[in-house]
């Protein structure tokens, strides 16, 4: 499917360019195809074949999309590793995968195991350069048989809830997610700031569609946000992508209020859910409606979304319904359909999902259903099929008895005035055995919430159990990869100041 897109996109785009790179590198579409043939050549000589698996340890790069492509060609499966992981976590990859070939920067190939096939290139500023030693221009490329089984990427998981798992996704997958996306808000020939690595399933999974719409991705070695703003005027963007700690960072740019953004047409915050105060600053700076899109790596990076042109309750407070082609359903303890309104465990139902787990059968089973996806999400279904988020499954704590879901309880409190971003972790009690802990980000306005505000204003919203007893305020919440909020770190911070 890739490899066909590419060449159609070639033909159809020729010399518009398809990747710009921050360091000033540019390729047409025409280049991307004819650049992406001959690195094909080079994988083939280094003994890749259809069903192998390359392991790509690089940063965001025009390198690895050309090799991603380069891959598919052959039949190879490409796998990749965040650029930010430490060289355990780099290890632990290379163990999962089992990779035939890992191609990777110096300075990416710490924890890569010696035992392995291993290609170090140089990432240049040199679009001659690009690849030279990795490219053979005597290779004829043919075209694969169809098989929408083939498999094309395996994505890893964040490692949040542990090791970090690979989804597989084959042709059928990306051809799905080409179809549901193209949907979106991005039209044909316009501009894309990529917000995630280049190994993320938001690249991964989405790089068919983007090149089938001629889009001009540019790429930055790192997102930074007043280069994505410079962007989006420049290039009179009309969506802005990214997840909500990302949407924030736009926000605190200096001088945000000169830069021209009336080419804005929408804001689109994926992953999560976004603070409700988070939306209501973004729809009034960038005067544009803001949409919540509920995915996974799993699910491909489809799933729930709130309308652009939803009220102000569906926008603030829900995650919004299952998009075109997705099913969503809510499962108690006993695998049995919850009421509406009870909290339960999110499953989800869509083309896009996974294939399986990386030659992990045990997990597949576990998270693959009778085609249902167990999202390790707590959520309950409103009146209208509207969703909202709980929490995730480990993060629901006991009260005196009583089960308090930390992102219902961030949903209410972080409206309060004085509060930019809040996250509620609980802490041990001798007596209660968890109450909540709020780490407060303080509003522009410089008075940081006191508990008393907080109780007082959540009061007649939820249940008294529910409110925290403690406030700490702090500058920023801590991020890990993915600008996902790190709540890992907080609850050791907690732990720490309970010992």
């Amino acid at each position: 499917m890739l490899p066909e897109i590419v060449r159609a996109a070639a033909a159809n785009f020729e010399d518009k360019t398809a990747i710009e790179c921050e360091n000033g590198i540019s390729l047409s579409y025409k280049d991307l195809d004819r650049i992406s043939d001959e690195v094909s050549g080079g994988l083939l000589k280094r003994g890749l074949m259809e069903g192998s698996i390359v392991l790509l340890s690089l940063p965001t790069s025009i390198e690895y999309l050309i090799i991603y492509i380069a891959a598919s060609k052959l039949g190879v499966i490409t796998a990749g590793v965040n650029p930010r992981f430490k060289a355990l976590e780099r290890r632990a990859i290379c163990e999962i995968t089992e990779p035939d070939l890992v191609i990777t920067t110096l300075d990416l190939s710490d924890g890569i195991p010696t035992d392995l096939s291993v290609e170090t290139i140089e990432i240049t500023e040199n679009s001659q350069k690009l690849l030279l030693d990795l490219r053979s221009d005597s290779f004829q490329p043919k075209e694969l048989e169809e098989n929408f089984d083939r498999a094309i990427c395996v994505c890893f998981t964040s490692g949040s809830t542990g090791i970090p798992k690979g989804a597989l996704f084959t042709n059928k997958e990306l051809l799905a997610i080409q179809k549901m996306d193209t949907e979106g808000v991005w039209g044909t020939g316009g501009h894309l700031v990529p917000s995630t690595a280049f190994a993320h399933v938001g690249s991964m999974t989405k790089l068919p569609w983007q090149l089938s719409k001629g889009l001009t991705l540019h790429i930055l070695d790192r997102w930074k946000a007043e280069k994505v703003l410079e962007l989006v005027e420049t290039h009179r963007i009309s969506a802005i992508a990214g997840v909500s700690a990302q949407i924030s960072l736009l926000l605190k740019v200096e001088n945000l209020e000169n830069y021209d953004l009336g080419c804005v047409k929408a804001v689109v915050a994926g992953g999560g859910p976004s603070p409700p105060s988070l939306v209501i600053r973004a729809k009034e700076n960038f005067n544009a409606p803001y949409s919540i899109r509920y995915s996974s790596t799993e699910s491909g990076g489809i799933g729930l979304a709130t309308s652009l042109e939803a009220p102000l309750e569906e926008s603030l407070y829900t995650i919004g319904k299952p998009r075109p082609g997705v099913q969503a359903k809510i499962l108690g303890e006993d695998g049995q359909l919850v009421e509406t309104g009870e909290i339960g465990e999110l499953f989800l139902k869509t083309p896009s999902s996974m294939n399986s787990y990386w030659r992990d059968s045990k997990n597949t089973k576990k998270f693959l259903v009778d085609g249902w996806l167990k999202t390790e999400d707590l959520a309950r279904e409103r009146e209208g099929g509207l969703f909202s988020l709980a929490g995730r499954t480990n993060e629901m704590f006991i009260r005196g008895g009583y089960n308090v879901y930390p992102q219902e309880v961030e949903s209410v409190l972080s409206t309060h005035p004085k509060i930019e971003q809040m996250v509620l972790i609980p802490k041990p009690h001798n007596t209660l055995g968890e109450t909540g802990v709020a780490f407060v980000v303080p509003s522009k306005s410089g008075e940081s919430p006191t508990l008393k505000d907080l109780i007082e204003f959540g009061k007649d919203k939820l249940a008294r159990y529910k409110l925290p007893e403690e406030v700490t305020v702090i500058d920023e919440l801590p991020l890990k990869h993915g600008f996902k909020i790190n709540r890992s770190f907080l609850k050791d911070l907690v732990s720490k100041e309970n010992s």
